[in-house]
Order: C-alpha cells, then structure tokens, then sequence
C-alpha cells in the first residue's frame, strides 16, 4: 500500500538532474503512482527527473501527475492540448530538460525499468551512445503476445532495414536511453511520425550510432488500455516513406494523393449510379458525384492523412468540411486553367491533363493543410 509520501525524501534536492525519465501519457491514471514507485526503486543513489508528456487525458491522468509534481520537485509534466502523437511527445520532452541522459519508457509498467541503472552505467562509460531494451535478442522476449501482433512486429521489424543505419534487432522498441550529443545529431532531421520515435532517431542520426542492447521480457498490462490500434501500421509506414522519400515528397502529400485516387472511384461509382440507375441528368449527376467524392476525400483526409490535426465535433467537422469543398473547387479551376493553357501552347492532350491534374493536386494539398487542417 502506498505510503503517505514516498519521495519526500527528495523535496530538498536541489542539483540538476544528471538523468531525465520521458513518459508520455494518455489516459494512464491508474498507473502513474505505482510507476513513480517503480523508477524510485530502480534508480538508487541517482539524480533523476521525470517528465510526463501528456496529450490531454480525460481520465484524471494530469491531475495525479500534478499532485505529484507538488509533492516532488523532481516530477514535472508538459500539457499538450489540440496534437497528439508519441514520437512528437518524446522529443518535446527530451528538449524541455537539460539532462546529460535521456531516458524513454512507457507508464503502463510493460518495460523492465530495473535496467535503466544498468543503460546509465554503460552510457556513463562511454559504451554506447543509446542503450536500447529488446525483446528480440538473448534472453528477451514479447510475453504473451498472439499470433497476429507478433506476426506484425516481425514485418515492421524487417522494414525497418530499409531506413536503418545501424545492427539494432528491437527497433519497433518504445524504451531506451540516449546521450543529449547523440539526439541532438538526429533533432533536425527526425520525422516525429507516429510511434516508432527510436527508429526516426537512428534513421535520422548523421554517422551510425553507438548501439548496446538490453534483453527484457515484454510484460503484460495491468491497468488501462492499448493505445495501438490498426492506424498505428499506416503512421509507421508514413515514417519509413519520410525517411526514404521525404527530402523529396512529403509522406503525408503521398498518402493525400492516395486517398484522391480512391475518390476517382468514388466519383465514377456514384455517377454511373446516377446516369445508369436513375438516368439523372448528367449536369446533376456530375455535381453529385462530384460533392460526394470530395465528402469522402475529407473524412479519409481526417481520419488518416491529419491524424495528428483530426477534426472532431460537429462544427469543427462542418467548417472544415466547407473549407475543404473551396479549396477543391479552386483546385478544379486550376486544373482546367493549366491544362487549357498547356493545351493551347501545343502540348499533347495527354502531358496538358496530367499538368492540370498535378497543379490542381499541389494546390489542394497545400491549401487544405493551411486551411482546413491548421495547426493548433
């Protein structure tokens, strides 16, 4: 049973923090006391912060941190309201302290915090420049996982290769340590796509990283829910296109084309419902397959291509949605304005169409990420 205050030892420590702890939360109010209880115990005799990133729980999850951070001086937590997204969590919090020595670990306790004094003894020697925990070397494993997870870690593991720049056989891994020097190489560069932030990391350090791994048997959650659900697959896929593609085209203008190329579909579907089935006028028909594609483009867009920026509620969706039926009506209008012109300089009917598409496709684009998709 918890005791009235089991850090109040620490209320008077006063030097800075050699190691920090990055947890980034979300809807883990059951979990943090016994957490805090867990770091406390695995990190004896060390200056240590933790620092809880949170995307703005409803559960009570930043007001038990709060309480805590009264209590403790070595507990802080940053707030994030209107964004979400783990890897863009870890790295906010690994630039809001000075620390030496990061680490990363989940608050749902499934990561073996007992090695974390063992990554900041290596560190501190000079071993490595990140220390990583993995499930799939020496005596480390993935607990009971089935079937289907564990056929989904091994394939992500073995895309991995294509962005790699280093031998590291865990890089799906959400827990690791790393020197301030060796993540600041790889700052600039990171993607802070999706889950995967220790993958971005190496994938975007310039020479390879300094790499010693840390077996540890995946445990089983106790309290709380699974944050992965199937868009977590889509977002790494996004991350691994950024690193292969991205000083050239945005993973996210490549998944916004893909989802335009389904609305084609669409279009065609409705309007041949409407000419064939119900022998509507083509004008009407043409207008109504017209709205319905680019309805079905904007929830798709919501729902995948600005996961991180999703609309929600009635009249945030419905502002959107107008703003989106405009940009595309002024995309339309530059893709028949380019292609006509192309067309009248003499260009083939086929290289004038393709133009007129791409135009109006950037336009688009770029137009529904100011307008409709602001950042918050």
């Amino acid at each position: 049973m918890l005791q009235a205050d089991p850090f109040e030892h620490a209320k008077c420590e006063t030097r800075a923090a050699e190691l920090a702890v990055v947890v980034p939360t979300f809807n883990e109010r059951e979990n943090i006391i016994p957490f805090l209880e867990r770091i406390e115990a695995a990190l004896p005799g060390v200056v240590w912060e933790a620092v809880f990133v949170d995307d703005d729980s409803r559960d009570g999850t930043p007001e038990i941190i709060t309480q805590r951070c009264r209590a403790d001086p070595r507990i802080r937590i940053l707030r994030r309201i209107g964004r979400r997204g783990l890897s863009s969590a870890v790295v906010e919090g690994i630039l809001s302290t000075s620390a030496p020595y990061v680490a990363v670990i989940d608050a749902d306790m499934q990561h073996d915090e007992r090695l974390l004094m063992r990554m900041l003894h290596g560190l501190r020697r000079g071993e490595a420049d990140l220390a990583v925990g993995t499930r799939y070397a020496g005596d480390g494993g993935v607990g009971d996982w089935d079937y289907r997870r564990k056929t989904i870690s091994w394939v992500a593991t073995r895309l991995s290769a294509l962005v790699m720049k280093a031998d590291l056989s865990d890089p799906m891994s959400g827990f690791f340590m790393i020197r301030r020097q060796a993540f600041d190489g790889s700052l600039r560069q990171l993607s802070k796509q999706g889950y995967k932030i220790l993958l971005d990391i190496v994938a975007s350090a310039p020479k390879p990283l300094r790499i010693k791994e840390y077996p540890y048997i995946f445990r089983l959650r106790k309290h709380g829910e699974s944050k992965l659900d199937a868009l977590v697959s889509l977002e790494y896929l996004m991350l691994l296109l950024d690193k292969m593609f991205g000083g050239w085209i945005p993973p996210r203008f490549i998944l916004f084309m893909a989802i335009g190329g389904l609305g084609v579909f669409v279009h065609m579907a409705v309007l041949t419902v409407l000419l064939k089935v119900e022998r509507t006028p083509f004008i009407a028909a043409q207008s109504a397959a017209t709205v319905v594609a680019m309805t079905f483009n904007f929830f798709l867009n919501n729902m995948l291509t600005y996961r991180d920026r999703r609309l929600k509620g009635f009249r945030p969706l419905l502002g959107g949605l107008l703003s989106f039926y405009l940009v595309c009506s002024l995309g339309a209008v530059s893709n028949v304005g380019i292609a006509n012109f192309m067309f009248s300089q003499n260009y083939s009917w086929w290289v004038s169409g393709i133009a007129g598409i791409l135009v109006g496709a950037v336009w688009n684009y770029a137009a529904s990420s100011i307008f409709t998709w602001r950042n918050s």
